[in-house]
């Protein structure tokens, strides 16, 4: 692969997905587009950038971004996100949602589910929610990814990571090797596919989003750009949570830190939309 070879898929990747690769991830390229370059019938990876820069297939692209896309994901992943939910976002949506009696909840890049059911599960879990309606919107820039989510059937391996045996026995059946998940939970989980560089008008707006482990792939301006954005998708009192490594200080002033709370953040009072009836002032309930 030549320079200027590189410097294609790094520029496709980016347009495409907003991926930002490095000079040094050469390597990474390499190992992840060869296998792509043998089932697309190219020998070499000089011949899948050339039928990139002239295929009219959509498909051949898709396929270079999942690729490159990373899916790592596990169940109650990190923790805290999930303790933010229990104890600082349930009981302020407890209060302001209680006419509706329904939480909308997008969780962005869900890769193959398991944040999406962690909180479905969350939810079933807490008496508190008895009677209440948690709408979830799933979803990846990765169809193939998102069908293996849709599924909801994991393997050992996978279900080890972060879930507690009891909420595993709970809610999952076993079939030789695999593990699936309960319908009753996949229900609650709505799926589409998106990718966070195009518009996301048609998708509503939000009481929480969860966009984690997502924004460091990105350069600055389009961290900024999906910041925005996403911030137009929340509503005035809602939740943003971040990745452990991922900020708003510096992109953006649409967002504000929840005090005592990492990686959990507001529209800010400044920016939020002033709507009747809407219960603004958050704090953290212990």
């Amino acid at each position: 692969m030549t320079p200027q070879e590189f410097d294609f898929l790094r520029s496709f990747l980016h347009g495409q997905s907003g991926l930002d690769l490095a000079e040094d991830k050469r390597y990474l390229i390499e190992a992840r587009l060869n296998p792509i370059a043998r089932r697309a019938g190219h020998d070499t990876l000089s011949a899948l950038v050339a039928a990139l820069r002239t295929s009219r297939d959509p498909a051949l692209g898709e396929a270079v971004v999942e690729a490159m896309t990373t899916n790592e994901s596990s169940f109650f992943r990190d923790k805290t996100p999930f303790e933010h939910f229990r104890d600082t976002i349930v009981p302020h949506m407890l209060s302001a949602r209680a006419p509706s009696r329904q939480i909308r909840v997008w969780c962005a890049a869900a890769s193959t589910g398991q944040e999406p059911y962690s909180l479905a599960i969350s939810a079933r879990e807490d008496t508190r929610l008895n009677g209440w309606r948690l709408d979830l919107l799933a979803t990846d820039i990765a169809a193939s990814v998102m069908e293996r989510g849709k599924s909801g059937i994991y393997s050992q391996f996978e279900v080890q990571r972060g879930l507690p045996i009891q909420l595993l026995v709970k809610y999952f059946n076993q079939t030789g090797d695999m593990w699936e998940l309960d319908a009753t939970v996949r229900r609650m989980v709505r799926w589409q596919k998106l990718n966070l560089l195009n518009s996301l008008t048609g998708i509503g707006r939000f009481d929480i989003v969860f966009c984690r482990n997502v924004l460091i792939y990105f350069d600055r301006p389009t961290k900024t750009d999906v910041l925005a954005r996403i911030a137009d998708t929340l509503e005035p009192d809602g939740f943003l949570i971040l990745g452990a490594a991922e900020t708003v200080v510096g992109l953006t002033d649409r967002f504000e830190a929840v005090d005592g709370c990492r990686g959990l953040y507001r529209p800010a009072p400044s920016r939020a939309r002033s709507e009747p009836g809407t219960v603004v002032p958050l704090s953290r309930t212990a």
